[in-house]
């Protein structure tokens, strides 16, 4: 198996590189229903809470490389910010997801970017994410809102739709490529940066929904 973060040393390893994302935001902007369509391609309406942490792998080829995606879903509540934050320091790419049809939810995506900034590395790679973009008709944040805050930041940004599976497969792998590209660039970052996280540490992790 190869090391995280690290090419492979021999043609038989599973992979080429281990990148971990984490996804953050609010709870109920539809983060483990933007995990589940892109993991396995399936959508649940239900809403049952994340509670603590839960994760999914995809490997994925990119430009020839096989890349295994470890995908952390984090619980939008206060109650669980403890658990959560100790996640970001190993997170190599971060989604920030909020509700589209939610005002709150957007304007709570500065408080997010201010835990990343406490807690994961300076050169994690971000990306906003304005999710339910298909509930038109409820929308209350428009695309041109979520560009500019997504430029303020100078991350990228994409409007999605777990439900209609819009820009997910998009999301996931165009940040992946950033983070690839980066690995390449800067071999020489911190080592948590390629940290495997601890399995036993997740507790509590079992749901399905749209927390």
């Amino acid at each position: 198996m190869a090391t995280p973060g690290a090419p492979a040393s021999n043609k038989s390893a599973a992979y080429d590189y281990l990148i971990k994302l984490l996804l953050i935001g609010d709870s109920g902007v539809g983060k483990s229903c933007l995990l589940l369509r892109f993991s396995e391609d399936s959508f649940t309406p239900s809403f049952i809470t994340t509670i603590g942490i839960d994760f999914k792998i995809r490997t994925i080829e990119l430009e020839g490389k096989r890349i295994k995606l470890q995908i952390w879903d984090t619980a939008g509540q206060e109650r669980f910010r403890t658990i959560t934050t100790a996640y970001y320091r190993g997170a190599m790419g971060i989604l920030l997801v909020y509700d589209v049809t939610d005002e709150k939810s957007f304007g709570n995506i500065r408080n997010w970017i201010r835990n990343i900034e406490q807690h994961a590395t300076d050169s994690v790679n971000k990306m906003l994410i304005g999710n339910k973009c298909d509930m038109a008709e409820k929308k209350v944040v428009d695309s041109a809102r979520g560009k500019s805050l997504a430029d303020e930041y100078g991350i990228k940004f994409l409007e999605t739709s777990a439900k209609n599976s819009i820009n997910v497969e998009e999301a996931f792998i165009s940040l992946a490529k950033d983070i690839k590209k980066r690995m390449i660039d800067t071999p020489n970052e911190p080592p948590q940066l390629h940290s495997k996280p601890d399995l036993t540490q997740n507790p509590n992790n079992k749901k399905r929904g749209c927390c």
